[in-house]
């Protein structure tokens, strides 16, 4: 929006040409969330206390967290009014790429309010059905990988890149929309399960966010993409807009989450935020390099599904609680603990995935 308006501007001071630059607006977006975040903050986490939408704690859980019982929950509303706005102010609103991960970002957001409303207004322990959570996951998914395919203009648009190698590249024809869907949905699940301790899920999204904004810069950038041999997608540098709002945002609702949280994300921020940044992913051609930066995310979802498999086929199960924080702190690692060292090895993965951009 303000693009615009600088643009206009700029016929009587040249000096508002300077919107114009990515980085520049980049910058100015991750302000404006993390401005937006501390500011509404306070006002929301108030609300949602006043309205009693607290966090329903699992009796079978760590015996630590029954004290988290009533802490307000649905903060991601915070974190999607952030980026909205943030996005709305500072992005150039003709680019496609913008609108569909706004567009994923809110669809995704509204499922988890939903399930969220229902669990904790409603004082329905199931939330939504998995069986309506999947299906509008579902139509959400494969709409926009499907609106990524038909708008494609150069073949590598839709082929899937392999990190490390310069020539290894595979076609994909109509099995894109595959994989773009099970990289949206997927990785909106994998955030979601990873959000069970204060700060766990929000910090590595906000530190792949940043990861994904380099990659987005660079690929919407010929001369980058050429010299570090990565797909060049036209427009997708624009998206370092929305890396930029979900780094602010994150980090200013990280200041009201972390240990001990005063406002939990719920499913209206996990299941928003995940979307996001596999559909920043998946735009930029850097599914695999996500999956590495993302590891968490991906062996907390292992660990669920190898608990639930291994139980019901063998009656047993590999982990003291699944996903595979709570195993940990059944061990006995404080919960801070738990969290910190996630946050490391996230940054090692994120740096790995950094060296792709090299490292062919």
């Amino acid at each position: 929006m303000l693009v615009w308006l600088a643009d206009g501007l700029s016929q009587y001071y040249h000096g508002f040409q300077v919107f114009q630059y990515l980085t520049l607006r980049a910058i100015l977006s991750t302000l404006t969330a993390l401005c937006l975040a501390l500011l509404i903050g306070p006002t929301m986490i108030r609300r949602l206390t006043l309205y009693k939408v607290g966090q329903m704690i699992r009796s079978n859980g760590p015996q630590t967290h029954l004290s988290k019982a009533g802490t307000p929950t649905m903060g991601g509303a915070l974190i999607l009014v952030a980026i909205i706005l943030s996005v709305l102010l500072w992005g150039n609103l003709s680019n496609r790429y913008l609108w569909l991960v706004l567009i994923v970002t809110l669809g995704f957001g509204l499922i988890g309010w939903v399930d969220d409303y229902r669990k904790l207004v409603l004082k329905n322990s199931r939330g939504l059905s998995a069986r309506w959570k999947y299906f509008w996951q579902t139509i959400i998914g494969v709409n926009a990988a499907w609106f990524l395919f038909i708008t494609a203009q150069t073949p590598v648009e839709t082929q899937l890149v392999i990190p490390f190698f310069k020539n290894i590249i595979i076609e994909l024809g109509v099995w894109y929309v595959l994989l773009a869907y099970f990289v949206m949905v997927g990785s909106s699940n994998a955030v979601n399960l990873t959000d069970g301790l204060d700060g766990l899920a929000i910090m590595p999204t906000v530190m792949i966010a940043a990861a994904l904004g380099i990659f987005a810069y660079s690929s919407g950038n010929i001369t980058f993409a050429n010299y570090l041999l990565i797909p060049y997608v036209k427009g997708a540098g624009e998206l370092i807009i929305f890396c930029g709002a979900i780094v602010g945002a994150g980090l200013g609702f990280l200041w009201f989450n972390t240990y001990p949280a005063q406002v939990f994300m719920g499913d209206v921020g996990s299941l928003a935020l995940g979307a996001a940044l596999g559909t920043i992913a998946i735009v930029v051609r850097q599914e695999l390099v996500f999956m590495i930066m993302g590891g968490i995310f991906v062996i907390e979802t292992l660990s669920v599904i190898l608990q639930v498999a291994s139980f019901k086929l063998t009656g047993r199960r590999i982990f003291r609680m699944a996903p595979l924080h709570h195993h940990f702190e059944l061990k006995g690692w404080p919960e801070p603990k738990v969290i910190v060292r996630f946050w490391i090895v996230t940054v090692i993965l994120v740096l790995i995935g950094l060296a792709t951009l090299k490292l062919r």
